[in-house]
Order: structure tokens, then C-alpha cells, then sequence
């Protein structure tokens, strides 16, 4: 995917104001509409005029732009870090897909789902009483909370436009209670914590998108929970109970006889709880103690001597 530089697209500087925007949009559409212009890629430029207005017009939409896209060049192949908007707060204001079908694949990446557009397309006038727009914002937690539950204070990013027009981000701070059994891609709802009504009606909700942040342990798919597990070679020839640290406390696993290193051991029902708790997944890694001392050394070499095992044969077979 390459980096647009929707700044570059309509011409204006990084620090332009919201009338500089709309001016510079204004002209570019009179000069690439594709009903009045001779431009041989009118169509084209238009829809990336259309775009860049899009991003550039809303102060959601530009400040989570601007605080990604620095360091990149038009055109350079680009991809978005992982949660790269984790923690910035976006009102329900968006597009409909008809309006962002034709948008390109970057636009798509970074803002395709951030919500439809709010009208008034039902006759009410817009004074009337409204309820407020939903907010939307990812949140990174840890893995842990997802066994235990917790109470996490969350800073949420939220773009903010003075009455002089200057742009900045402003932060508001959240206690969350996180219940156990929460998984990525769940959506915790905080009542009245969204867009104020209008009228006297009640405020929207804030929807909080749940992510894990990257573990040295862990790594999650769904409610299920992988780890390498390090086994001795005597456990994973013989067979063993080993424990297995786990954030509600300890489990004995059984390893089976005749492990090698890859093998994965399921355990049912262990992983992230739930009404379906998912499963424990262990990928056995055998470690061989060191040879660091004559007795050691010697243990290896009677080993060698009367095992007589070859692994490389087991791999021409």
C-alpha cells in the first residue's frame, strides 16, 4: 500500500487552517470535476481531491492522520503500525459505503470503519431532541486482565477545535471496569460517555474496541491462549507433571511420553474464561541442560555411547 499525502493533494501546508482547506478543495474541484474538465485524469485526481478533503475536513479524521503520517513520502510503500489509533477517541460521524467505495485501500486501512454519518434525513429539525452520537475508541489491556478483570484508568486522545480554529488533542482520563472473560475484538459499552445530546436528550455511549497489548508469555486468539512451555529432555522422553505459571495461579499439566519440541498440548477449557472458556494451547520446547562441568560432560558422553540414536536417520526415512 502506498502513502498518500493528502496535504501534498490539495496543496496546502501541514499548519493550513480549516479555511485554507476548503478553499484549496473549492479550487481543485472547479479544476478536476469530471463535468467540466479537460484534464485527461480528471475522474482520478477528483476522487484523491475527494479524499484528502475528507481526511483533512474533519478534525478526528486529520489529527489521527497527522500524528501518523510524519516521516512519509508520497507514494512510499507504507503500513500502518498495529493499533496505530489505540486510545484515540472518534465520533459516530463517518461515511456511508457508498460514499467510501471510492476511496483508495489507504483511506479504507486506516478509516473504513469508523462509523456512518448522522443526518436528518427523517424531517426532524435539528434542534429537536437528539440522542448524542456514540464514541468509538480502541483500548489496549493486558492479557492478565482478560482472567481476572481489573479497574484500568484509560487516557482516550480527542481531537478539539478552539472558536479561533486552532486544532490540538485534547486528553480525558476514564476509571473502566474490565470483567473477566474479555477478548480482542470485544466491545465494552460506558453508558452517557459519548456525544452530548441535543434538546434535553440523553448522551451517547462510549464504545471501547478491546486489544492486548503484545506479552513475553502470551499470545491470544480469541479465548485461547498460547505459550511455549520449556520441558527437560527426561520429561519430554518420560513423560511428566509439570506446573504451568497461569494468571489465576498454577496448573499441573501432564506431558505426554515421547515429546519433541513443536509438539502442542491442548488443555480444555483453560484459556480466557468465558460461557465458552477457551482452550490452553502449550508448545513444547525441549532445553537440554548445559555441559558445563565434568559431570555434566560425563552424563552426555554415556549418552552417547549407549543410546545410539541418530536423529538425522529418523529424517532420510
Amino acid at each position: 500500500m502506498e502513502y498518500k499525502d493528502y496535504y501534498q493533494i490539495l496543496g496546502v501546508p501541514r499548519e493550513a487552517a480549516a479555511d485554507e482547506i476548503k478553499k484549496a478543495f473549492r479550487r481543485l474541484a472547479r479544476k478536476y470535476h469530471p463535468d467540466v474538465s479537460k484534464e485527461p485524469d480528471a475522474e482520478s485526481r477528483m476522487q484523491e481531491v475527494n479524499e484528502a478533503h475528507a481526511v483533512l475536513s474533519d478534525p478526528e479524521k486529520r489529527a489521527a492522520y497527522d500524528q501518523l503520517g510524519r516521516g512519509y513520502r508520497p507514494g512510499q510503500e507504507f503500513t500502518p503500525p498495529p493499533d496505530w489509533n489505540a486510545d484515540f477517541e472518534y465520533s459516530g460521524h463517518g461515511f456511508s459505503a457508498g460514499e467510501e467505495a471510492g476511496f483508495s485501500d489507504f483511506f479504507a486501512e486506516l478509516f473504513g470503519r469508523m462509523g456512518g454519518a448522522r443526518g436528518f434525513a427523517d424531517g426532524r429539525a435539528a434542534d429537536a431532541p437528539w440522542r448524542g452520537d456514540d464514541h468509538r475508541a480502541r483500548v489496549m489491556l493486558e492479557v492478565e486482565d482478560a482472567f481476572t478483570g481489573a479497574t484500568r484508568q484509560i487516557s482516550l486522545r480527542t481531537p478539539h477545535i478552539d472558536s479561533h480554529g486552532r486544532r490540538s488533542v485534547q486528553t480525558r482520563t476514564l476509571n473502566v471496569k474490565i470483567p473477566p472473560g474479555v477478548y480482542a475484538g470485544q466491545v465494552i459499552r460506558l453508558a452517557g460517555q459519548g456525544e452530548a445530546g441535543m434538546g434535553g436528550a440523553a448522551a451517547g455511549d462510549l464504545l471501547l474496541e478491546v486489544r492486548f497489548r503484545p506479552h513475553a508469555r502470551y499470545r491470544v486468539s480469541g479465548r485461547d491462549v498460547c505459550l511455549t512451555l520449556p520441558v527437560t529432555p527426561w520429561e519430554a522422553a518420560l513423560g511428566a507433571v509439570v506446573n504451568v505459571d497461569l494468571p489465576l495461579g498454577s496448573l499441573k499439566v501432564r506431558i505426554p511420553d515421547g515429546a519433541q519440541s513443536g509438539r502442542q498440548v491442548r488443555v480444555r477449557g483453560k484459556g480466557i474464561p468465558g460461557p465458552k472458556p477457551g482452550d490452553l494451547l502449550l508448545d513444547l520446547q525441549v532445553v537440554l541442560p548445559p555441559a558445563d562441568t565434568a559431570r555434566a560432560r560425563a552424563l552426555y558422553e554415556t549418552m552417547a555411547r549407549e543410546l545410539a540414536f541418530n536423529p538425522r536417520e529418523q529424517t532420510r526415512r
